[in-house]
């Protein structure tokens, strides 16, 4: 162990024309840690998260994961390096079972030829077995076992928020992005899924970076919070040092205390 953070991103700055929609935003994220990032509207939550996973580049800044530079790189290379994500609107194949969507977030880690892929035999079926197993550990994980082998556009919203989750998971990343996970649930679903995001770390080892606008959310399960207004950082630390900072309050409210 090096003792050095998962995540490193120093004086990112991003800008469109002559809009700047991230400002000199630094932080680091630390293996296995449960991170968030919250902000008003328009505050640069997803200009970040687009960052880290190469669909943005900055012009300043470093971000590096596990000491390699990520800023440059292609998401794909991103992907393969370790960084997995969800977005905010589900985009699973209505079609096809649990399951097989799962095994979409494994492509990257399969290795058999198109040809040999599609005829299934040999070192192909070898393999696409092994990646079939691991999925099914995934949907054991994420209580999705009744409805392995159901089409996921008949499963309630909910339960399609967990399998974008358990699609992500599938890439086996070292860093997990999750963009507004619970957005649209109720409140059972917002329990669940909030019990299975917190024990992705201990179980699984990944770090984890949650985007939300679910405030009780975020306090109730970040170890760290980083608040954004107008693209720069305006508080960083643990939830109960954040939601009593002035500028955070005043920043979601329009006036401090």
């Amino acid at each position: 162990m090096s003792g050095r953070p998962l995540l490193d991103a120093r004086d990112v700055t991003l800008r469109f024309g002559g809009v700047t929609a991230l400002s000199e935003v630094s932080f680091t994220v630390e293996r296995a840690e449960l991170f968030a990032i919250i902000g008003p509207n328009g505050a640069g939550k997803t200009s970040i998260f687009n960052c880290l996973n190469g669909v943005y580049r900055p012009q300043i800044g470093s971000i590096r994961l596990d000491g390699v530079e990520l800023i440059g790189k292609r998401p794909s290379t991103i992907a393969r390096l370790g960084v997995g994500r969800t977005f905010q609107n589900i985009g699973l194949f209505t079609n096809l079972d649990v399951i097989d969507n799962l095994m979409l977030g494994r492509h990257h880690l399969m290795h058999t030829g198109f040809l040999a892929g599609a005829i299934w035999v040999g070192p192909a079926r070898r393999e696409e077995l092994v990646h079939r197993e691991r999925c099914e550990e995934i949907a054991d994980l994420l209580d999705l076992g009744m409805y392995r082998n159901r089409p996921v556009g008949l499963l309630p919203y909910g339960v399609q928020k967990r399998i974008e989750l358990g699609r992500a998971l599938a890439m086996e990343p070292k860093l997990l992005l999750l963009d507004e996970p619970v957005a649209g649930m109720n409140l059972e679903e917002t329990e669940d899924m909030a019990r299975h995001v917190v024990a992705l770390p201990d179980e699984l080892g990944v770090a984890v970076v949650i985007v939300e606008h679910d405030m009780h959310l975020v306090m109730d399960i970040a170890q760290r919070v980083l608040v954004l207004d107008f693209g720069q950082v305006i508080a960083l630390g643990p939830p109960e040092q954040v939601q009593r900072d002035p500028r955070v309050i005043e920043a979601y409210l329009g006036q401090p205390g």
